[in-house]
């Protein structure tokens, strides 16, 4: 307190009368707003983000709620961004009580330009929660309540699932849920790296006919073998057909990359089918779908 009463009589009469001309940033509907107590400099270089920051929060956590902004006669969430220049990290959290009961909590960041991004992201979650479901939430929920809000952290969150359990390490056991995740597009036209191991998997020849064989002699085979295999098999051949349309399904709305790897492969597909082609033509073919994969890979997620 010495010290803040010793640098406030440091200040100009002037700097003084412009800390107090600080207008406070409100948003969302009252709910959020940010008091600038600092010089002009840094409340113009910080107040805007860091309002602008919270406000993104928690619409994130409207939407995910479904629900429509709430108008607040008194704000839910108060951000004071302090004066601090040196690379102080605290974010100083203190939860209140009006005297008309309503509950707000006080967010202060010291050195707004050092703070700790990932911990004004979840104290601005609990406060959200607090003040608008009267809900007090510990660390983990908040992440998850943000995950779960988040479309780019969920889906990667999903993924990670889908990931584990194509592993054998599923985290809950639900395997029709799994089932409709491998059929399902997570994230419309973008591709993850699981996205392109599961068309891969894919990219092999079964009997349609349980315990049957190609050639009297294989239970499956790849694509390459099957350029050879299907010279003496119709069958393969007729599954190529089949395939030519159902690659073009899995690789479609997961980016243009992979969407090019499937029309390569369903090209191999057809001329398989047709079987026109010399052998040395269609490794040709596939070798083109081939490198297409290996290059959705790359641009995978």
């Amino acid at each position: 307190m010495l010290l803040a009463s010793i640098l406030l009589l440091a200040l100009t009469r002037a700097e003084i009368l412009e800390r107090f001309k600080a207008a406070p940033v409100t948003k969302v509907s009252g709910l959020v707003q940010v008091i600038a107590d600092c010089p002009a400099d840094m409340r113009r270089e910080f107040q805007g983000p860091v309002a602008t920051f919270v406000a993104d929060v928690c619409r994130t956590l409207y939407r995910a709620e479904n629900a429509h902004e709430r108008p607040f006669a008194a704000p839910g969430i108060v951000v004071y961004v302090g004066d601090v220049r040196t690379n102080v990290t605290a974010v100083v959290v203190k939860p209140r009580t009006r005297a008309d009961g309503s509950v707000y909590t006080r967010i202060y960041l010291p050195a707004p330009g050092y703070a700790d991004v990932a911990t004004l992201r979840r104290e601005t979650v609990k406060a959200f929660y607090l003040a608008v479901r009267g809900d007090v939430l510990d660390d983990a929920a908040a992440d998850r309540a943000l995950r779960a809000a988040d479309p780019e952290l969920r889906i990667a969150d999903e993924y990670a699932a889908l990931a584990a359990w194509l592993d054998g390490r599923p985290s809950d056991g639900d395997d029709e849920r799994y089932l409709e995740m491998m059929r399902s597009v997570l994230a419309p036209g973008i591709a993850y790296k699981t996205d392109v191991l599961r068309f891969a998997a894919r990219l092999f020849f079964y009997p349609e006919v349980h315990g049957a064989r190609f050639c009297g002699r294989y239970d499956s085979c790849t694509f390459r073998d099957a350029i050879v295999l299907a010279a003496h098999d119709p069958s393969i051949r007729l599954l190529a057909l089949v395939k030519s349309s159902q690659v073009v399904v899995w690789g479609g709305g997961r980016g243009e990359e992979l969407l090019a790897a499937a029309d390569a492969y369903s090209l191999f597909l057809r001329e398989l089918a047709a079987y026109r082609k010399t052998p040395d033509e269609l490794r040709a073919l596939l070798d083109t779908a081939d490198a297409k994969l290996a290059a959705a890979f790359d641009a995978a997620r």
